[in-house]
C-alpha cells in the first residue's frame, strides 16, 4: 500500500538508496501483489522498526521525473534477508501501483533505506492494532514484533468479503487475538466495546482509509483516549479539485511563478528549475513543507495540525494552493 504517517520523515539522498532485485512476486488477491526484493549480493538488508516504509522509485511520471511512492514493509525487521511490500493496483492513481504490478523476477528496483514513521510505543501496556483493507501492511509488521517480543496485543481487521490480503498469515501469528470484519456495521458494533474495555496505558494504531481513521479516532477521543495514545497512517489525499490559477512570489529572488489549474504549486516550482525536497506528493509526509510570508492558503494536506493550518505560515505545495490570486513564499 502507499502511505505515510503523520510523523515527519527526512528525504534520503540518492547515495543512501539501495538497488534491490525482485526475487518473487505473489498475487495475494486479484488486485494486490506482494513483491519480495533482495540484495543482489545476498547480504542482509538494513534493519527496521515495525511500521516502517521504504520509498520506491516507480519509473518516471509524465513530466519525465522519477515517480517515488512509499510502501510499508511487511516482513521481519531484524537484519532481514529481503524487503517485502504489498501493493493494491489503482487504475485511477498516478501510475506507481501499475509500475509495481508489472515487475518481473530479476528486475532491479531502487528503494530508500527504511524510515520509521509508525513505530510501536515500547512502554505501552497493550496494543490495539486496527487495519482497513490494504492498511494491513504496517499492522502486519507490528504483529510480527509483538509475537517475537511477547507483547500484549489484539488485531481488528476490516476488509471486503473475498479480499483480506495477508489474512492467512495474520491468523497463524495472532490466533484468538485476531478479529475480522467483512462489513462496516459489524466492525463499528465491535469497536465500541473494544475502545472502552482496555487497560490503562493501552495504545491504538490505525491504518486504512481516511474515513475510517477519522471516525475511529473521533470515537476513541470521545471514549477518553488521549491523543498521545492514538497513532495512525493515511493512504493519501487522492484526486483534488484543480483549483483556480494563482501567482506565487518568491521573496528571496523576487521572481514570480504562475500556477495553472490542475497543476500543483510543487510542479510549477519544479518546472521553473526550483528544487523542493519531496516524497509522497500526496500531502501526508510533510517533506515538501514551505514557509508562507503572505497570502491565504487553501490547505489540502493531511500532515499539518489544525493550529498550523490556522496560523497560515506554511503549506504543503504538493497538494495545497493559494485561496486567492497571490501567495508569497520564503524562497
Amino acid at each position: 500500500m502507499t502511505l505515510i504517517s503523520e510523523t515527519p520523515t527526512k528525504n534520503s539522498s540518492a547515495g543512501s538508496d539501495l538497488v534491490l532485485s525482485v526475487a518473487e512476486t505473489t498475487e495475494l488477491s486479484p488486485t494486490v501483489l506482494h513483491v519480495r526484493m533482495i540484495s543482489p549480493d545476498g547480504h542482509a538488508l538494513p534493519s527496521f522498526t515495525p511500521g516502517s516504509h521504504i520509498v520506491v522509485t516507480c519509473g518516471t511520471g509524465p513530466n519525465g521525473r522519477p515517480r517515488r511512492n512509499s510502501y510499508s514493509l511487511t516482513g521481519p525487521g531484524f537484519e532481514p534477508d529481503h524487503y517485502g511490500i504489498s501493493v493494491r493496483l489503482d487504475d485511477q492513481g498516478r501510475g506507481g501501483s501499475r509500475w509495481i504490478h508489472r515487475l518481473q523476477v530479476g528486475d532491479p528496483v531502487r528503494v530508500s533505506t527504511p524510515r520509521s514513521a509508525f513505530a510501536p510505543v515500547l512502554t505501552a501496556r497493550h496494543h490495539v492494532l486496527v487495519a482497513g483493507g490494504i492498511g494491513v501492511t504496517p499492522i502486519l509488521s507490528h504483529v510480527r514484533a509483538a509475537v517475537q517480543w511477547g507483547r500484549s496485543f489484539e488485531v481488528h481487521y476490516a476488509f471486503r468479503a473475498g479480499d483480506g490480503p495477508h489474512l492467512d498469515e495474520l491468523r497463524r501469528l495472532c490466533g484468538a487475538r485476531l478479529r475480522t470484519y467483512s462489513g462496516s456495521g459489524e466492525f463499528w458494533e465491535n469497536m465500541g466495546p473494544a475502545l472502552l474495555d482496555q487497560p490503562l496505558g493501552t495504545h491504538m494504531y490505525v491504518c486504512g482509509p481516511s474515513g475510517l481513521i477519522d471516525e475511529l479516532t473521533a470515537r476513541a477521543r470521545s471514549a477518553g483516549w488521549p491523543d498521545a495514545r492514538l497513532h495512525y497512517e493515511h493512504f493519501g489525499v487522492g484526486d483534488l479539485d484543480p483549483g483556480a490559477p494563482f501567482t506565487a512570489r518568491l521573496r528571496r529572488s523576487g521572481s514570480e511563478v504562475g500556477v495553472d489549474p490542475g497543476v500543483s504549486l510543487l510542479e510549477a516550482l519544479e518546472n521553473q528549475g526550483i528544487a523542493v525536497p519531496s516524497l509522497c506528493r500526496q500531502g501526508v509526509c510533510g517533506e515538501c513543507r514551505l514557509p508562507v510570508v503572505s497570502g491565504d492558503v487553501d490547505h489540502r494536506d493531511l500532515f499539518l495540525t489544525a493550529a498550523e493550518k490556522e496560523a497560515g505560515d506554511c503549506l504543503m505545495p504538493c497538494v495545497s494552493r493559494a485561496s486567492g490570486p497571490r501567495l508569497e513564499l520564503e524562497l
